[in-house]
């Protein structure tokens, strides 16, 4: 057994009898996304280390690396004062059902530390590990299909700790936020009156803006649709020269 990495403000991510490499690896990968780094494994079916996991983690390599076997859930859990068990069934153990944005609202400021349990791909948790949790993490699903993978509820888990963890305060220098694309500025109105009277004098001569009692509002109306989406520079420019291009008419 390896020495725990000791994060307290992080929880741990508990894989109870994990089947397939694959999905251990991709639990690693969304871990990671979402500034998790420890993970626990609980007599892993096939062994650990388990040569498929690495692929799945798609470079999350620090995760398995430093993975940490057991062979009970109880000793995978041994340092933790606040587990929630991940299941979409109580399996006769009366616990606080939660969503995981709340779950995961209490972990950010529970003291102690703070575990997630999954279940083995095919079952799920049994009584007996969900019997070590504080509280059942489920989430609403379709009742006809209610098929999520592991990794898929890993990642859910770590979203919604990653939200509650920033909301803090804390982690803004570890979960950033990617930034939108720079945007230019919305064009002058200038350009814009140029697009308005672009479009009309193509519009007038087809007898768009008839009846004439009915003139000023068309005007009025195509120029507050021209100008409503706050296009920049080169998206007139490139409206202008689709008008151009409308108005000389196919090439010979």
């Amino acid at each position: 057994m390896r020495q725990r990495v000791n994060d307290a403000r992080k929880p741990v991510i508990v894989l109870v009898r994990p089947q397939l490499g694959e999905n251990i690896g991709k639990a690693a990968r969304a871990m990671l996304n979402f500034g998790l780094a420890e993970m626990r494994l609980v007599s892993p079916r096939d062994g650990w280390p388990n040569p498929a996991a690495g692929p799945a983690a798609a470079g999350a390599d620090s995760v398995l690396q430093n993975a940490q076997v057991f062979d009970t859930t109880a000793e995978a859990v041994a340092d933790c004062s606040n587990v929630y068990a991940t299941t979409v069934r109580r399996r006769g153990v009366n616990k606080p059902v939660l969503t995981p944005e709340i779950a995961a609202r209490e972990m950010v400021t529970a003291p102690g530390r703070s575990a997630f349990l999954f279940g083995p791909e095919r079952s799920g948790l049994e009584t007996e590990d969900v019997s070590l949790a504080r509280a059942i993490i489920t989430v609403p699903i379709n009742p006809e299909f209610g098929s999520l993978n592991l990794a898929q509820a890993v990642i859910l888990c770590a979203y919604e700790w990653s939200k509650a963890y920033l909301a803090t305060g804390e982690g803004a220098d570890e979960l950033v936020q990617p930034p939108e694309e720079n945007k230019m500025p919305p064009a002058p109105q200038e350009e814009l009156e140029g697009l308005v009277a672009h479009l009309e004098k193509m519009l007038e001569p087809n007898g768009y803006f008839l009846p004439e009692g009915r003139a000023e509002a068309t005007h009025r109306t195509l120029r507050g649709i021209l100008t409503k989406p706050g296009w920049n520079h080169l998206e007139v420019r490139t409206l202008r020269g689709v008008l151009s291009a409308l108005a000389r008419g196919p090439r010979k």
